[in-house]
């Protein structure tokens, strides 16, 4: 299952150094990141290195992308920074572990391709959401505030900066603005320089030489950073645990599935290459799986990073494991000097990843469309800022499944035609008939759209009105319905009964091969008769008149009575519709005179 064969196909020595190169500058980026998304979710700096190292190597190793780079990521910071507050730190390894066993069993029951139905605006919709909770949580660190009171509640923790506005530090202001000069001008001067850390480093030294007590830092915030690694611990997992952490644990498993994915299809269009989504989710899974075990937070795929790993040459997923082990080594050679990081350099770097993953141009494309996708888009959006992720994901897919079925149900059409077909019987050119042309013997309708359940009393009531004039002959021309479900059939069957109540014969024509398959399932198709399928809507009519005798073809608007004599010659045969693809064994064309 796990085979890396195919990652690693004609590797070199070269291959290597592009992948050392590649796997330390990445490594480099993560380090100040993976210890600012640890902070912002309410946990210390050390526990985000924790993940970075051990889910980076693991999700590298049984992942299902070559280029994929695993961690902690800002879209868990929400989530991560609720669960702590609600649960504590404790449950939080647990959900994570938990999570990791949802993904886990999600690519071994190969689910990896249902995550792309998740709609568009619900995705977009939570990003967004996601990155304006990550830039304004970071508003209180960016100005030195102190004394703030944490809250769940987005709206809580906005009264709270109000309230402590007039405690703003300069000092912290000063530092946080050149970390954030130096972010926004080190792609221009210095491009292969990661400017985070370059950020981190510029504006830590300068506080630390300028102003050294005025500026809270991570080792006033959350003490010093070990230069180890933890012991290996199993979380304490109870019966009572899992029922209490299950809701956390699926949302964290739902979101680490598609960011992971999404950035695996990021990585897929840069390099021309494909990655396994069902393995991914399994190496998504182990990953979780084991680092809670080091007292690690919730990881996925990161795509700013999997992004740089590629554009720094990366050439097998052996640059992720390169990229954890330089995080390890760093961890233990320069844990003591973390602590001197001022949180006021941490918010900028949390505040640039807020606004890249934004999704900010996809957003206003989408709410410039003024469609049902608008409206799921600012559902998800707005409640993922005032309410929780989980509950903006729930209503957004029901809105979106409601809209769908509505907008389904409103492209369903059936129009009554007038017949216009050649010597042949064989082409159709259907219009609109008016009310003075109406046919009383042979009533001809074409079915436009889907029968399913919410099209399907539609489909019924509209056809039922028809029926009131009771013809003797009901055409259904079908070759512009795709799809047909259970209800549909159900409708479609009460039609049938209605016709034949009433004396009537229903034909079928240019029915495809989906809702033939239903009618054959449910029995239908047996119960109407092979010899009322057919192929051409031309065909159709020939029968319905050889059915009629000349009496009743009085006052017929179908063309040319003297077509009706032609089609009554019982030397005029006619083929029924016979479908080779779909017809049951046995079944044969007929000759009906």
């Amino acid at each position: 299952m796990f085979s890396f064969d195919d990652r690693f196909k004609g590797y070199s020595v070269k291959s290597l150094q592009k992948d050392l190169v590649s796997g330390l500058i990445v490594g480099i980026v993560a380090i100040p990141l993976g210890m600012a998304f640890a902070i912002a979710s309410g946990v210390k700096p050390e526990y985000g290195l924790y993940t970075v190292i051990v889910a980076g190597i693991l999700i590298s190793l049984f992942g299902g992308s070559k280029f994929q780079i695993g961690g902690p990521t800002g879209a868990f910071i929400p989530i991560l920074f609720a669960i702590v507050m609600q649960y504590g730190y404790e449950n939080l390894l647990i959900a994570g572990f938990m999570a990791g066993v949802l993904l886990f069993l999600m690519g071994l029951f190969k689910l990896g391709g249902l995550i792309k139905f998740i709609p568009r605006p619900v995705t977009i919709g939570f990003t967004t959401g996601i990155a304006i909770t990550i830039f304004t949580g970071q508003i209180a660190n960016f100005l030195g505030l102190t004394g703030l009171e944490k809250h769940e509640s987005f709206i809580m923790n906005m009264k709270e900066i109000a309230v402590h506005l007039g405690g703003m530090n300069g000092y912290s202001i000063l530092t946080a603005g050149i970390c954030l000069a130096v972010i926004l001008l080190a792609p221009r001067w210095l491009p292969k320089v990661p400017g985070s850390l370059l950020g981190l480093l510029i504006s830590t030294l300068l506080a630390m030489l300028l102003y050294p007590d005025q500026v809270a830092t991570i080792g006033t915030a959350y003490g010093e950073i070990p230069n180890r690694l933890p012991s290996l611990a199993f979380p304490t997992i109870t019966w009572q645990s899992i029922q209490h952490m299950i809701k956390p644990a699926l949302v964290i498993a739902l979101l680490g599935g598609i960011e992971s994915l999404l950035s695996a299809v990021v990585a897929d269009g840069m390099t021309g290459t494909r990655h396994h989504s069902n393995r991914e989710l399994m190496g998504q899974g182990i990953a979780n799986m084991v680092t809670p075990l080091f007292g690690g937070i919730p990881a996925t795929g990161a795509i700013a990073r999997t992004a740089t790993n590629i554009k720094s040459g990366a050439v097998s997923p052996l640059s992720g494991v390169i990229h954890g082990v330089v995080v390890l080594l760093v961890l233990f050679i320069l844990a003591p000097y973390a602590s001197s990081i001022p949180l006021a350099s941490m918010a900028p770097i949390l505040m640039v990843v807020a606004w890249n993953m934004s999704e900010r141009k996809a957003f206003a494309h989408v709410l410039r469309t003024r469609t049902a996708d608008s409206l799921v888009l600012l559902i998800t959006f707005l409640l993922t800022i005032f309410t929780d992720l989980t509950t903006a994901v729930e209503v957004g897919l029901v809105a979106s499944a409601i809209l769908f079925v509505k907008n389904m149900s409103e492209l369903l059409r059936t129009s009554k035609v007038l017949p216009d077909h050649d010597q042949k019987g064989e082409r159709v050119s259907s219009r609109v008939i008016h009310e003075q042309h109406n046919c009383p013997q042979v009533s001809i309708h074409t079915v436009e759209g889907a029968l399913f359940f919410g099209a399907a009393a539609q489909f019924e009531q509209r056809l039922a009105e028809e029926l009131k004039e009771q013809p003797k002959v009901l055409i259904l021309r079908m070759n512009h319905v795709l799809y047909m479900d259970t209800t549909g059939e159900a409708n479609f069957a009460a039609i049938v009964k209605q016709v034949r109540k009433q004396g009537g014969t229903v034909l079928i024509s240019e029915m495809r091969l989906q809702p033939e398959q239903m009618l054959r399932k449910t029995g239908l198709a047996a119960s109407l008769g092979e010899e009322h399928f057919f192929d051409k809507t031309g065909e159709a009519i020939s029968y319905a008149l050889t059915k009629l005798n000349r009496h009743q073809c009085l006052g017929c608007p179908i063309r040319a009575f003297r077509e009706c004599e032609h089609l009554s010659d019982p030397n005029h045969a006619v083929t029924p519709h016979t479908d080779k693809k779909a017809a049951p064994s046995g079944a044969r064309s007929q000759t009906v005179c």
